[in-house]
């Protein structure tokens, strides 16, 4: 039979075991919960809802990798950023943070009262242009949906298996309608550029009267404005400046515009997936293995990064010029205004210059003053020693007044020589 003691002992873990049970049932659901964040998705109809979500969730959703997501996380600061990717768009741009698919927007900081106007801009151009675009259909090629347009859906499959012929019946259209992930990419840029434009806008109303008024008046209270002023022309210059480098590196580079072409990538690889693969395959067994590397690279940038399709980036390139020219005239303001305030300030370097110049001249003449007075002062020391002259027996009533009025004026006479003296030798205006 087992003791006392061991009965006791194993009580006493079964115990533990219960209490400590659900603490780490609690602790797997935090863990479980820690990374789900509500995000606001609004679909290609222009419907908006809240949705509960956690990061790997979205990373399946989307396609995207653990880094790209890092990109809108709140708590860290990235600078503007846009990534074309397979199946996804990343957006950070000022307060627009975004996943763009080829039907949905993601946008994680919903609550953001910045973010409210993006939300509803979205919104109307989505449902304006969906109202607006010609009626279109879904044809099932496999069990696979494919967007084309109402009057192509009756074209066979065979007319079908070539890519091209799918995305010229996915463009032609009486009327030309952006794709969705172009309509929202393009109220994201609007967006930010409406910020920095509205921001920059405000600090030139603030900054040219206070620049002036420092010019006519320089005080410790207008010198501490334009302190500020130039701190926020200098923050709103860089994250002009960023967003601006972003735009040039898209517009500079085709691979990475081809990678936001997301609705014609899914109709493409829906539509002629199985016979565009046997193609390439083919014509890769065909290729000449001492090709060099110059070649490779020519041939994927007219790829345009969907198996040797090219795609037509004109309509991406000039929604992006456009905003391009937008921000770049936004940058045009600043560095107007900044060149503003680097003329007040030299302006005002040149009158502390000047009233430094007068203090100077001044105690110049004033050490000339005291020099001449000095030299009145040792006359005075000489008649004032205590020995007996002839001139002391004197009647001393004409003596003295004549003498002090030569040293008064001897004094005045050197004065002005010195003076005429530091002007001509242009020590002194």
């Amino acid at each position: 039979m087992r003791s006392s003691k061991a009965v006791a002992a194993e009580e006493d873990a079964l115990n533990r075991a219960a209490v400590a049970a659900p603490n780490q049932q609690a602790t797997g659901r935090r863990k479980a919960t820690g990374n789900i964040r509500a995000w606001l998705v609004v679909s290609d109809s222009g419907r908006s809802y809240l949705e509960e979500v956690g990061k790997h969730s979205i990373m399946k959703r989307t396609g995207l990798p653990a880094r790209d997501l890092r990109v809108l996380d709140p708590q860290l600061s990235y600078p503007s950023t846009i990534l074309g990717r397979e199946r996804a768009i990343v957006i950070n741009l000022e307060h627009i943070k975004a996943v763009i698919t080829a039907t949905e927007v993601l946008v994680p900081n919903s609550r953001d009262p910045l973010v409210a106007p993006f939300v509803q801009d979205l919104q109307a151009r989505v449902s304006s242009s969906s109202y607006g675009a010609p009626q279109r259909a879904v044809a099932e090629f496999d069990g696979v949906d494919t967007d084309v347009t109402a009057k192509d859906v009756s074209t066979s499959k065979t007319q079908l298996d070539s890519p091209r012929l799918a995305l010229d019946a996915y463009d032609n259209g009486t009327t030309k309608v952006l794709p969705f992930e172009f309509r929202a990419l393009e109220a994201c840029l609007e967006s930010a550029c409406r910020l920095l434009e509205s921001e920059t806008l405000t600090l030139e109303q603030e900054a040219y009267p206070a620049l002036d008024e420092l010019t006519s008046k320089i005080s410790t209270l207008n010198l501490e404005r334009v302190r500020q002023i130039k701190s926020r022309l200098v923050a709103i210059s860089g994250r002009v400046q960023k967003v601006r480098d972003e735009l040039e590196h898209l517009l500079d580079d085709d691979m990475d515009m081809a990678e936001m072409y997301l609705s014609e990538k899914l109709a493409f690889q829906r539509v002629g997936e199985t016979s565009l693969w046997v193609d390439i395959g083919n014509v890769e067994l065909e290729m000449d293995d001492d090709r060099d590397e110059d070649a490779k690279s020519e041939t994927e940038s007219n790829t345009g990064g969907l198996g040797g399709f090219k795609l037509n980036i004109e309509e991406l390139e000039m929604l992006l010029e456009a905003y391009f020219v937008q921000i770049d005239g936004t940058l045009n303001k600043l560095s107007t205004l900044r060149e503003y305030v680097d003329d007040t300030e030299d302006y005002i370097n040149i009158m502390l210059d000047e009233k430094q110049n007068q203090l100077l001249q001044m105690g110049v003449m004033l050490s000339t003053a005291t020099l001449v007075v000095t030299a009145g002062v040792v006359v005075v020391g000489i008649f004032g020693m205590n020995i007996t002259i002839d001139l002391f027996n004197m009647p001393t009533y004409h003596q003295f007044w004549e003498t002090t009025g030569g040293t008064v004026g001897g004094c005045i006479i050197l004065y002005i020589l010195a003076i005429c003296w530091g002007k001509k030798s242009g020590l002194l205006q």
